[in-house]
């Protein structure tokens, strides 16, 4: 058997050979002219030339080779105690007949369409009759409040929007067209028409003429075939936050993200067409676009969308109950819901109810695992606990343990090693090469391998700015860390504003914009403290006008309600602080870092430039007070 040192030599030595072979899994319409172009910019491209169908290699192609009556997707909701289970053969009737209501309802080849949708399998019928025409899909996840969706409205220009009348949470339903309408309202480009599917726990007001029923529309609809695009043409948009409130586009394109996802799905997870696969995440996210959706079909597995949550719908123990159910080969989520499970059942007494014995292994990702949930998912399961780090901008496992290739030993706190296709190296400020141990900036040495973003939708020059310009010929990946002397990667921090709430990226400049509009704060910080359960919460450290004298109380009610209104619960954003200042260097930079540092008790030192060294004390003290910086 192949090692994956070899594997891994391979794709660096020769990516055209290496990819090429992996290309030849799937089926395409054209051949490339060449498998990977490097003159191409802003990046070297993959299978130029090619033209290639992604939602035929993920739905039609399996009913065609025999497989129609394998279950494709089962929907499991705990919260409305709903399951149905929709075979291949079904999945590409549902596709085919909704990617016929987009065409006559206007949408072509390289049109845009945002998709609004919770956890429902409409949701993935609905992106992948858009990759079925050639419409370039933006999924926006449900719990962004009206603003953020017209942000991206106004970024993408759809001509159409998929959503449905809501969404469930435990003890509510979020009513979305009201959202819908007030996004549509607030945006500056118009769409044209909206599709909704009608769920019974809410009923939304229609637009005539603007506004379509999901199940009249596609039931009467003419079924669409699969159209040839490019394989260098727009798969997606997948909006990331960015260091600016202004969200980053990020494309994926359909040639290369076809052949990484099909390929990851062996040779990492060590899945098999047939296997049942899950990953426990949301749609909305680029885990739901990659391991919900497009990888698992693109592999002919049995892919799971669970409407739920890790505890409370109903108990503890729910994550066990849908792997014994439907027989669960591969569990993928964050480590999150691993510290909420540990959190309401540390003896995991509501594990020993199920039997798990289907279950091959677990893997995490979305932020770093802390070594204390590693070790105790790894005891009360007995599997492989497996962190693998990657990012919205790649769709796939930058570092992982390549469990297809070979089963390498696991160091808890590490990601493992870098995957194939991924020249991963350790830069200084300076761009010299870190020796092993040493912390530095995290790169990836150009050609990115298939599947990682080409550029930003509409914007080349921020995709270089943001990601190219600070080292000639590297990918620059916002991470700090560190290889070991076995290569094994340590990821350690971000290097921009992004923090990561319970694998969610949120910009925490995107939350002081809301805050700074408040009519009583004169200025703001917003870090993220680390916390327990969700990795990272945002808190809030503000600085009033001169002369307000309002209860103090009122206005971090205020506070929190605007970033709940104007971003959304997703921020969770629960935590302010009134100070008399905040700490800067004498060139008037916010010293963020070294407040975290305090926040979370790490070692720190005075930073040179700062301008009043006595501020450290009155912020350290509204930190205290929040229950931070008490060592």
């Amino acid at each position: 058997m192949t090692s994956y040192n070899e594997i891994y030599q391979q794709s660096i030595t020769d990516p055209e050979t290496f990819w090429g072979e992996a290309a030849e899994g799937l089926h395409w319409i054209k051949k490339w002219d060449r498998v990977l172009d490097m003159q191409a910019k802003p990046v070297p491209r993959w299978f130029p030339g090619a033209e290639i169908n992604t939602c035929y290699n993920a739905v039609d192609r399996h009913v065609e080779t025999g497989r129609g009556n394998q279950t494709a997707i089962i929907y499991d909701s705990p919260i409305t105690k709903q399951q149905r289970k929709i075979s291949y053969a079904e999945l590409q009737q549902q596709v085919a007949s909704f990617a016929g209501v987009l065409v006559k309802l206007g949408a072509r080849k390289g049109d845009r369409v945002i998709i609004y949708m919770p956890m429902i399998p409409e949701a993935a019928v609905a992106m992948l009759a858009c990759a079925r025409i050639g419409a370039i899909h933006s999924v926006v996840f449900g719990g962004f409040a009206a603003n953020e969706l017209a942000t991206r409205i106004d970024d993408a220009k759809p001509n159409i929007i998929v959503s449905t009348s809501c969404g469930i949470e435990p003890g509510r339903v979020v009513e979305y067209k009201p959202l819908l309408d007030e996004a549509m309202r607030l945006a500056k480009h118009k769409v044209t028409a909206c599709v909704l599917k009608a769920r019974p726990q809410a009923t939304a007001s229609m637009q005539q003429g603007r506004d379509y029923d999901w199940d009249s529309e596609a039931a009467a609809a003419t079924p669409a075939d699969c159209v040839p695009v490019a394989a260098t043409d727009p798969l997606y948009i997948l909006y990331t936050s960015g260091t600016t409130g202004q969200p980053k586009g990020v494309i994926r394109d359909n040639g290369g993200h076809a052949v990484a996802m099909h390929w990851s799905m062996k040779n990492i997870y060590n899945v098999e067409p047939g296997d049942v696969y899950w990953a426990a995440s949301d749609v909305g996210w680029v885990v739901g676009h990659s391991y919900i959706v497009y990888a698992p079909l693109l592999k002919g597995c049995t892919t799971i969308m669970y409407e739920g949550k890790p505890v409370g719908t109903p108990d503890p123990g729910a994550f066990w109950r849908v792997i014994s159910e439907h027989k669960v080969k591969i569990l993928f989520t964050a480590p999150t819901a691993f510290r909420a499970i540990k959190k309401e059942d540390p003896n995991g007494e509501y594990l020993k109810k199920y039997d798990l014995s289907c279950m091959q292994s677990l893997f995490l990702a979305g932020e770093r695992c802390d070594p204390d949930t590693l070790f105790w998912a790894r005891e009360k399961l007995n599997k492989p606990v497996v962190d693998h780090w990657w990012q919205t901008e790649t769709g796939w496992g930058i570092a992982a343990n390549p469990l297809g290739i070979e089963e390498l030993p696991i160091k808890p706190g590490s990601p493992t090693v870098a995957m194939p296709g991924y020249d991963v190296q350790i830069l200084s400020e300076e761009g010299a090469q870190m020796p092993a141990g040493e912390m530095g900036n995290i790169v990836i040495k150009l050609p990115l391998p298939p599947s990682c973003l080409p550029s930003l939708w509409g914007n080349d020059q921020r995709f270089i700015d943001a990601y190219l310009s600070k080292y000639e010929g590297y990918y620059l990946t916002g991470d700090a860390g560190f290889k070991d002397a076995d290569n094994y990667l340590w990821i350690m921090s971000r290097t921009d504003d992004v923090i990561n709430v319970a694998g969610h990226r949120l910009s925490t400049g995107a939350m002081e914009e809301v805050l700074s509009g408040h009519p009583d704060v004169a200025e703001c910080a917003v870090i993220g403290v680390a916390d327990a359960l969700k990795g990272q919460m945002p808190l809030g450290l503000v600085v009033l006008k001169s002369g307000v004298d309002r209860p103090e109380e009122d206005i971090i009610k205020e506070l929190i309600k605007r970033v709940r209104d104007q971003i959304g619960p997703v921020a969770a954003f629960k935590q302010a602080r009134i100070v008399k200042r905040l700490p800067k260097t004498r060139s008037g930079k916010i010293l963020r870092g070294t407040m975290v540092s305090i926040a979370d008790n790490t070692e720190w030192k005075m930073p040179a430039t700062i301008d009043d060294p006595a501020i450290l004390d009155e912020v350290k003290a509204a930190l205290q007070a929040l229950g931070y910086a008490n060592s």
